[in-house]
């Protein structure tokens, strides 16, 4: 697909309208930034928005994106200190306050609805555009597998202008030519006379020159860092119980929420016994909210206790969804009707099928998904009518510190939002529904600290849901077992969409938005006739992002046709995927690493069944096997094989890391994971109901990373994609029978 004029127009919209395209025109962000943005201890010194150095010579690197177990407080700081020429040990971390300068211009520019290898003139226009509009935005947002992406120039950038303003403080000091120094281990050296001067003693003299323009880094051969698996800066804290999540935040004389939202949609309460509330012990307060009301005690316990012996009541509303079947046939009624957007268009997909008696059909369907962080939703809050002090794990800080300023109707700087660490993340924590509850609850108790935790069972039933989606196919294979046409039709909720609007009601905004085909349009196998389309199909649930996001659904979608279609053609489903791949692509060479760790053409037990798959999703390339029997009238995956392309490596161990973590939990979504309606409601409470992935039915696993020298790729949400796939490839393989239903069962 090529970008229109309308395209890029669209596109734009889809991101914010006026917001981001009145911005395209301002002067993008000083990638390193202003000093005063980092203030620190008296012995320390800024010298730029990233790193302040302190007289001992510790170094401290701010991290502008969310720590949610995906790695950034270690991969982040890696590439400054591979560019300052700092031991690991003398570096730390600290969550970046909110400024512009640490705006993610990867995520926003990553969101255009086009084709990554689309190097045309208009869609380089609109990647510039929305790139100048990004920075100017300063957007301080977590997701989308961009934390590395956008810091691998920027904070390399940082490192090597201080290492150059300490190498010129050091010569004049040392009253020598700057090409005589060299850097090593945290100090400045000068060879020939042997003197030594710690980066802690030039800090200060450093900190008052400007940087170096141009900022050379270093060759890809000068690294000692990058590349290497570098322990992790947040396992100490983690494993001695030091480390701070948003659920272990404190202050003194602080006050504890519980909660009952209404449990569907619209609803508001109906009959609330506040004197029977109070009368329970450590009971302080009841706040009623417009949907919702909330008990406030001495302890979180006692609030929740209360509420179970007190239970209030709620008129249904309106907006209540009755089934989940009534969702998928209000999506199939708009692909029969044909109201859908066209994303992909290549040659004539529908000529070619129509009327073709040779063409090969099948639907699909995903469920929806709750997001279940182990670190349930919570926000300690404390208002006054001049100012806010907010704790809270959220991926966007800047949105949701303007989100509360208008809440509350201060100014955003009279709004203090700290960022704790994040007891998981998944997109759910971009969303502010926790922090505006637990703020009105505050607002009813001026100048007292609230801090509001979910139940499980209320962040259960009260997510930001991964959207059911619904995707038909047709295709038609030449007699040589070649797809000649493909067409794939989707329908779904728009998730960026519906995510913004309920942050900012009122932004105008369109569906058309790459999060709909993503994983379905732009794929990478050589078909000369395809389309791929998109229905927006709006539903009475609150839907959001969801690690991988459209990537989740389509991946299962796309490749499990492909396996169909390798059948039909009577070929061994890796051939058939290599055959539609260009000779020594990235992804030829993936799939063809795969088939040899993963040993695909052995033979295996009777009753066991290997299936595959191949995804591209947030600039990598993934490969899946899975190994799969049948014990017990239950799917178990014994062995999972994986390979990733993921461009430049920053840390090994955090890559194999986050695809074992990817792999884990999208096989908890593809075996059992649905969140169940009924009466108008989640009728999903608890991980009972919601069953994971547990260490016992856990598959071996073996991740292997093809070697690059492309920049780097995402690395937290690209081994989702694959898996589900993967697993229903082998129990077709097995049976003979396709499974077009997610979560994945026999009789499916």
């Amino acid at each position: 697909m090529r970008l229109t004029r309308r395209r890029l127009l669209v596109s734009g919209l889809g991101l914010g309208g006026a917001l981001v395209l009145g911005h395209v025109l301002r002067a993008p962000r000083d990638l390193l930034g202003d000093a005063t943005v980092l203030p620190g201890a008296a012995d320390e010194h800024a010298l730029n928005a990233w790193l302040r150095i302190a007289s001992d010579g510790r170094v401290t690197v701010a991290v502008p994106r969310a720590e949610m177990g995906q790695g950034v407080y270690t991969a982040l700081p890696m590439l400054v200190a591979e560019e300052l020429d700092v031991p690991w040990s003398a570096v730390a971390v600290e969550q970046a306050p909110v400024a512009k300068v640490y705006g993610n211009v990867v995520a926003v520019v990553a969101s255009l609805p086009l084709d990554d290898e689309d190097d045309g003139a208009l869609a380089a226009t609109g990647r510039y555009a929305l790139e100048r509009a990004a920075r100017a935005l300063g957007v301080q947002a977590t997701g989308g597998s961009t934390s590395v992406r956008d810091a691998w120039l920027t904070m390399r950038s940082a490192g090597a202008a201080v290492r150059d303003m300490l190498l010129r403080a050091a010569a004049a000091r040392l009253g020598v030519p700057v090409a005589e120094l060299t850097t090593a281990d945290g100090a400045v050296l000068h060879a020939a006379s042997g003197r030594r001067v710690d980066y802690g003693a030039l800090a200060a003299e450093a900190a008052l020159l400007p940087p170096p323009d141009p900022i050379v880094c270093k060759p890809r051969a000068a690294w000692r860092l990058l590349g290497t698996p570098a322990s992790r800066l947040d396992t100490a804290g983690k494993c001695d119980g030091s480390a701070v999540f948003g659920i272990d935040a404190r202050a003194p004389d602080m006050l504890h929420a519980a909660i009952r939202i209404a449990p569907a949609g619209g609803g508001t309460p109906r009959a609330v016994d506040e004197a029977a509330l109070k009368r329970q012990p450590g009971v302080v307060a009841v706040v009623t909210l417009p949907d919702a009301v909330a008990v406030v005690a001495q302890s979180w316990w006692q609030a929740e206790r209360a509420l179970e012996s007190a239970p209030p009541s709620f008129a249904r509303g309106e907006v209540g969804l009755d089934s989940t079947d009534a969702v998928f046939a209000a999506y199939a009624q708009a692909l029969d009707a044909g109201d859908t957007q066209t994303y992909e268009s290549l040659g004539d997909a529908s000529a070619a099928l129509a009327g073709n008696a040779e063409t090969i059909a099948a639907e699909y369907r995903a469920p929806f998904l709750a997001h279940a962080c182990m670190e349930p939703m919570n926000c300690t809050a404390k208002v006054d009518a001049e100012r806010a002090e907010i704790w809270c794990g959220n991926q966007a800080p800047d949105l949701l510190r303007l989100i509360a300023a208008r809440a509350l109707d201060l100014s955003q700087e009279a709004v203090t939002l700290h960022t704790p660490l994040l007891g998981g993340g998944f997109g759910r924590r971009i969303e502010p529904d926790v922090m505006l509850r637990a703020l009105a609850i505050a607002r009813a108790l001026p100048g007292r600290t609230i801090k509001l935790i979910y139940s499980r069972e209320q962040d259960m039933q009260h997510d930001s849901y991964r959207p059911a989606a619904l995707s038909r196919f047709r295709a038609r294979l030449s007699a040589e077992g070649r797809i000649v046409a493909w067409e794939n039709l989707i329908a779904s909720p728009a998730v960026t969409r519906a995510v913004l609007q309920r942050a900012f009601p009122g932004l105008p905004l369109l569906g058309f938005e790459r999060t709909n085909v993503e994983g379905a349009a732009w794929l990478p196998y050589r078909i000369p006739d395809r389309r791929v389309a998109h229905a927006v199909c709006d539903v009475p649930l609150a839907v959001g992002f969801w690690r991988s996001v459209g990537h989740s659904h389509n991946a299962y979608f796309t490749e499990c046709f492909m396996d169909e279609l390798a059948r039909a053609a009577g070929q061994d489903p890796l051939e058939f995927r290599l055959a539609h791949l260009a000779a020594d692509s990235r992804a030829w060479r993936v799939l063809t690493r795969l088939a040899e760790v993963s040993d695909w053409r052995a033979q295996l037990p009777a009753g066991v069944a290997r299936g595959l798959a191949l995804h591209e999703s947030f600039g990598s390339m993934v490969a899946q096997c899975a190994e799969v029997e049948v014990r017990d009238d239950d799917v178990h995956v014994r062995r999972v094989v994986c390979v990733v392309d993921c461009g430049t490596v920053v840390n090994p161990a955090i890559v194999t890391a986050q695809m074992e973590s990817g792999i884990l939990f999208g096989l908890s979504a593809a075996l059992r994971g649905e969140a169940v309606f009924g009466d108008g409601a989640i009728s999903t409470r608890n991980f009972a109901d919601y069953r994971l992935v547990t260490l016992a039915d856990a598959p071996r696993i073996e991740v292997h990373i093809e070697p690059s020298d492309a920049p780097p790729g995402g690395v937290g949400e690209p081994g989702t994609p694959p898996i589900a796939p993967a697993v229903a490839n082998a129990l077709l393989a097995l049976d003979g029978r396709p499974r077009r239903r997610l979560p994945l069962s026999l009789g499916a």
